[in-house]
């Protein structure tokens, strides 16, 4: 502390004598203030600085005669810096630095910038001498703060092509844009966005370019350079432990999901490499455990570059404040309240008093907290200053309380539901396990041909169902059933592997046929498995019933490791990485990307923090329990390819498509009525549009995707660092055309926007009532070698049965709160084709491009309502059914069960 308080104290014995009085200084509010009038004096003579100098960043300059001189003929420019006013960065009232930085201010000089010409000197052919000027404060407003500064820039300088900037306060600020006024052209725009770090914590200044585009090759000369100056700069050296105002974007492992030094019960292996392949996140460079070297050790908070982190007004909202309270402060609550982690419902109506009469919660040592930051979810009860707990209906059991039960429903949500992802055409008959019949018993499906044909009640023949494309099957029996053994040794939790097959009606309808459950052998006991059926007997219709529920949570476990994290959130994360990296700022397709990017990094951190670490709510709470996350690993070694993960590729991977140069979007659907696929090739083709009107602008000959090294630079480094465990494969796309990289782009803008949005957003309508979407089976089968007393209480009360299979009380209640707070979309929610980035609407070919496209998404809005009223799309559209809006572009703030961000932000 007196270190700091001295550094300080020489930073202001460092300012010239001249404004220092004679006479006594006048103390007020516990500081000691200067005499005003000789430094009144001073500012009056001396609001602007304006210097031609040499820039600190290792450049050579060199200046013709015309240059040093005085310019016959100098442009008078002012430059207005817009910093937005954000809690607790240097604008804030605490802490020791803040009379130094108001000394600061008012010596104007909180901010030195200097002007970069873009073109080298003619004459030396170096990079001509910058123009530097400290910047004044001119006005402060509740959320924004204008600074000001002029310049004389002689004519023989050029255009100006960058700017540098030095941040003279003690504490980061987050600079919105910088404008140059006073050009004969016009106005010059940096549109910055970004935290500027302190000199104090790092001495290099902050590197802004115009918003004109350039590629490589078409860089002005003097601005080379910088370019690649400032993409070292994020690669930075990969050592050391990264700080947080850090712009450093580096690789590594998911080695800090477990914590070994704090238990060995939470000790987790590492993902990525060859035993666990896995996409690679961002590197912080904590230090290893002590237990476990190869495993990283664990933060109250994880570093993500500066930039990544969220906005002041999501911080203040949803995302990471909100989900923070909730893991830290609402969970352990819901622990005391409950104090048997194993309790379960005893009846329906517990359930339902969830969501009529609430939890109530101990009182709180903040009083007031929990309504201030999860308003939804918490209400104070007045009387005794309680808290209640009291969960929102969801939409989808608002309007048919009992749409759970039935099966249509459990049909109809593989098509229009929270995972429309999984279902598929079957198209080897008989069904078959690959999986090795030594260890895992014999492979043939105890679903028959015989057992099939009875079930669809003669209507065809089982060979004219797979002919006709009938059969379809949501199948989790290879990937579940390695880890069934190690999932029962956890105690409160179960596992099978298992399929469910249905039957594709002549109304377009799915109905269910059955469902097959599947234990490996264990110890002494060989594999057991049985096949479940729609029946007409009591007995029959509860053992349907149960192993519904149990295809439910296997369903929603994949959907929540595989289809929504995996898939979206981490395999998006090395996109992130390898563009900050190797693309520059001022390269349009990073500009392209850019706004898809937007918060990824920082809940992914949240993620690793406390949704799927070890003990966190995704092992506690859904079936494969400790093993989630090597479930994930195994997901992605056995299933996923880029190439596959754009949307017309994956509905034709698992049959739900074919091509069809003459249909619509260039595909038929097998099943016509598919709500997501019908949705979904709209907002594919309009995005695809867009990216090749943006691409072919910038791209008009096939050799300039070749010869773009930051291009290719970026593509490999995807492919060889991001996700190094796949580098070998032969399935990734060459990028040597346009259309290649149309593809590309088009694939990963379709990964952060409609694909996340179709399987997050409605995570609460239909998981909200979660004996609909269950996240865990906590009982086996009353079938699976049950003893006499066993089986007879399942006959005297099936209800309770399926009651103790649900998640318990507190698994139940987490989950809800964690997926209320996940479906929210944030009041600064940025949606697909709202908001036009500034580069683009400098330029009239792209900002005409990216109005189309606005006005395509505006028209699926109105496809998607029109659809939404057709009583002949069964699968859309009924009585008490939800209307499929997943997909529908824009949505107010809140629970909506719409609106497709730009980006992986919740």
């Amino acid at each position: 502390m007196n270190t700091m308080l001295n550094s300080q104290l020489q930073i202001l014995n460092s300012y010239p004598s001249l404004f220092l009085s004679p006479k006594s200084p006048i103390l007020f509010h516990g500081f000691t203030s200067l005499p005003v009038h000789p430094c009144q004096h001073f500012l009056k003579r001396n609001t602007n600085f304006c210097i031609r100098a040499n820039y600190d960043v290792g450049a050579k300059t060199g200046s013709s005669s015309m240059a040093t001189a005085i310019d016959q003929n100098p442009v008078s420019v002012k430059a207005v810096v817009t910093v937005k006013v954000t809690t607790g960065e240097f604008f804030s009232d605490l802490g020791l630095t803040k009379p130094v930085d108001d000394f600061t201010d008012l010596f104007g000089k909180t901010l030195l910038l200097e002007l970069i010409s873009a073109e080298l000197d003619h004459n030396s052919g170096l990079e001509r001498e910058t123009i530097k000027a400290y910047a004044h404060r001119v006005s402060h407003k509740s959320d924004e703060v204008k600074y000001e500064s002029s310049f004389a820039v002689p004519a023989s300088f050029g255009k100006v092509g960058a700017i540098l900037l030095e941040n003279e306060h003690h504490k980061e600020m987050y600079l919105n844009n910088i404008v140059l006024e006073g050009f004969p052209n016009g106005p010059l725009h940096f549109t910055c966005n970004s935290w500027v770090h302190s000199k104090y914590d790092n001495p290099h200044k902050r590197i802004f370019f115009t918003n004109k585009s350039f590629l490589p090759s078409d860089t002005p000369s003097g601005l080379k350079r910088l370019r690649e100056l400032e993409l070292e700069n994020l690669r930075g050296t990969g050592e050391g432990k990264r700080k947080t105002f850090e712009r450093i974007y580096d690789y590594d492992t998911y080695n800090d999901l477990g914590d070994p030094d704090k238990s060995s019960e939470l000790a987790r292996p590492v993902l990525g490499g060859k035993d666990r392949p896995f996409p690679r996140r961002c590197r912080t460079g904590r230090p290893r455990c002590k237990k476990d070297p190869l495993s990283e050790q664990r933060s109250s908070s994880v570093y993500v570059p500066r930039d990544e982190a969220f906005s002041e007004v999501k911080q203040l909202t949803f995302s990471a404040k909100t989900l923070k309270s909730v893991m830290h402060a609402l969970l352990p609550q819901l622990e005391i309240s409950l104090l048997d982690p194993h309790l379960g419902f005893p009846h329906f109506t517990a359930i339902d008093s969830l969501f009529c009469e609430g939890l109530t919660l101990p009182k709180p040592t903040n009083d007031g907290f929990f309504q201030s930051i999860l308003p939804r979810l918490v209400k104070a009860v007045t009387d005794t200053q309680e808290n209640l707990l009291l969960f929102e209906t969801p939409e989808f059991i608002d309007r048919d309380k009992f749409a759970w039960f039935r099966d249509e429903e459990f049909s109809r949500q593989t098509l229009a539901g929270l995972n429309p992802y999984s279902i598929q055409l079957v198209t080897d008959w008989p069904m078959k396990s690959k999986l090795d019949p030594k260890i895992y018993g014999p492979p043939e499906s105890l679903i028959t041909t015989k057992l099939v044909e009875r079930e669809i009640r003669g209507i065809m023949t089982v060979n004219e169902a797979l002919k006709s494309k009938r059969l379809f099957v949501l199948d989790y029996h290879d990937l579940l059933l390695p880890y069934v053994n190690k999932v029962r040794e956890v105690e409160g939790t179960t596992l099978y592997g298992s399929r469910a097959l249905f039957f594709l009606t002549k109304d377009g309808t799915l109905r269910p046929v059955a469902i097959e459950l599947t234990r490996p052998p264990t110890g002494d006991k060989p594999q057991w498995k049985q096949v479940f059926t729609p029946t007409w007997d009591a007995t029959g219709c509860w053992l349907w019933r149960l192993a519904k529920a149990h295809v439910c949570a296997h369903d929603v476990g994949y959907h929540q490791l595989v289809i929504h994290w995996l898939r979206t959130h981490c395999c998006t994360e090395p996109y992130i990485i390898a563009a900050n990296r190797q693309l520059s700022a001022m390269h349009p397709i990073y500009r392209l990307l850019h706004p898809h990017f937007r918060y990824t990094m920082e809940i992914n951190a949240l993620a690793r923090e406390s949704l799927i670490n070890a003990g966190g709510i995704i092992e506690s709470a859904f079936s494969p329990a400790k093993y989630s996350n090597e479930l994930s690993s195994a997901a992605y070694n056995q299933l996923w390819r880029f190439d596959m993960e754009a949307l017309p590729a994956d509905l034709i991977r698992r049959g739900m498509a074919v091509e069809d140069p003459t249909a619509e979007h260039g595909l038929s659907l097998t099943i016509e009525d598919y709500p997501f696929a019908n949705d979904g090739l709209i907002l594919w083709d309009a995005i695809k549009q867009w990216v090749s009107d943006y691409v072919n602008h910038y791209y008009p000959e096939p050799s300039l995707v070749q010869s773009d090294r930051e291009l290719q630079a970026w593509w490999t480094e995807v492919r060889t660092k991001g996700h190094e465990d796949k580098k070998d494969e032969p399935w990734w796309p060459v990028l040597k055309t346009p259309e290649n990289l149309i593809h590309i782009l088009t694939t990963i803008i379709w990964v952060t926007a409609g694909h996340h949005a179709a399987v997050n957003f409605g995570q609460y309508m239909f998981a909200g009532y979660f004996p609909n979407r269950p996240t865990i089976a906590r009982t086996n089968m009353p079938t699976e070698n049950p003893s006499d007393e066993e089986f007879k209480n399942f006959l005297k009360k099936p209800e309770v049965e399926l009651l103790k299979c649900f998640p318990s009380h507190i698994q139940a209640t987490k989950v809800m709160a964690v997926l209320d707070v996940l479906s929210n979309h944030s009041p600064d929610e940025e949606y697909l084709g709202e908001n036009m980035e500034p580069s683009w609407e400098e330029n009239p070919v792209i900002k005409a491009a990216f109005e189309q496209f606005s006005g395509r998404l505006k028209e699926l809005e109105g496809i998607i309502d029109e659809r939404n009223t057709n009583l002949k799309l069964k699968n859309r559209v009924g009585a008490g059914v939800v209307p499929y809006e997943l997909l529908k572009p824009f949505s107010k703030p809140g629970v909506t069960g719409r609106g497709v961000p730009n980006s992986i932000s919740i």
